[in-house]
């Protein structure tokens, strides 16, 4: 990332990076960089962190939360993988027990995952609060659920649940989003048209935090239920109501990367974000329609001290040189 740029209160600020004389102090690392706001900018941070405090030669690699996972069980790859949503991935805790990912840190306080409606439309329809109520009135949500995108673990999920609380006989169409950015920006347009929204949504994101949204009663949190709710070929016939469970957010390492780079290693278990830091990130983003290095380059402007807290001192050095 030899520059990247910062709008801070409606001003351009350009920061020079000298990435090019920097010495490969380390070796080659992969970050898997979630499709969503809050991960692609993590992981650009990372890599910017990692190639110019510790002469890394960084790779992105995009991927969303069970492709990511996958790849870990099969391929030990991506080296790191920041935002990774425990309750989304069932295999993670066995990787982690049989020794093959780390979890280095929590990248956040605990998500917040569930099924929304807008808060105007839950006070003006109370029954719509339940599952219940609302599949005996589909048509005040619009007659539509809104799903994540293919990959992310809620699409398991929510593709289960969809067959329990049988969407098509109750009339909910069920409208399967092509990004995270697709699936913010259907909130976004119901707001602005003053339209009902009823979908799957998470948090802390800037959208949660610009648009007051009411978490539907899907269930009771039921850890054994909704973990069979998340397997993909789960059996029909042992499907439950469960709502999401509040979920770790971790990040995670591979354990050859933790014996290849401890330094790397170190850094991951200390790159941990205070959750209003990440809603403001998160916020700005959207505002000005920043790119990933934007938004990294955002945390170094206004949050320097945090940053150079987590590395060592001689990547500290570095980085200092060059904001």
């Amino acid at each position: 990332m030899k520059k990247i740029l910062s709008y801070v209160a409606g001003a351009a600020i350009g920061l020079s990076l000298s990435v090019g004389t920097a010495k490969a102090d380390c070796g080659e690392v992969s970050i898997g960089a979630m499709g969503w706001a809050s991960g692609e900018s993590i992981s650009s941070l990372a890599k910017f962190v990692l190639e110019v405090g510790y002469g890394c030669k960084v790779k992105l690699v995009p991927t969303d939360t069970v492709p990511a996972v996958t790849s870990l069980a099969e391929n030990g790859q991506p080296d790191i993988v920041p935002e990774v949503w425990k309750n989304s991935a069932p295999v993670y805790s066995e990787l982690e027990a049989a020794g093959k990912v780390i979890t280095a840190s929590s990248v956040f306080a605990n998500g917040e995952e569930g099924w929304w409606i807008p808060t105007s439309l839950a006070d003006k329809h109370p029954e719509l609060k339940t599952i219940k109520g609302i599949l005996a009135n589909p048509k005040k949500v619009g007659s539509m659920f809104h799903n994540c995108p293919v990959g992310w673990g809620c699409r398991v999920v929510n593709d289960n649940l969809k067959v329990l609380y049988d969407f098509e006989k109750n009339g909910i169409k069920v409208f399967d989003h092509g990004s995270g950015a697709n699936l913010g920006a259907s909130i976004a347009a119901a707001f602005e048209a003053n339209e009902p929204w009823f979908g799957y949504y998470w948090g802390p994101t800037a959208v949660l935090g610009k648009y007051k949204m009411t978490k539907v009663d899907i269930g009771s949190i039921n850890a054994k239920q909704h973990a069979i709710n998340q397997k993909k070929d789960a059996d029909p016939s042992k499907l439950g109501a469960s709502g999401f469970p509040s979920a770790p957010v971790l990040n995670a390492i591979t354990a050859d990367l933790a014996k290849r780079e401890p330094e790397v290693a170190a850094f991951i278990g200390k790159m941990s974000f205070p959750n209003d830091v990440l809603s403001s990130l998160l916020a700005w983003k959207e505002e000005k329609k920043a790119s990933a290095d934007e938004a990294a380059a955002w945390v170094l402007t206004n949050h320097k001290d945090m940053v150079l807290s987590w590395v060592s001192a001689d990547a500290k050095a570095k980085l200092e040189k060059n904001l």
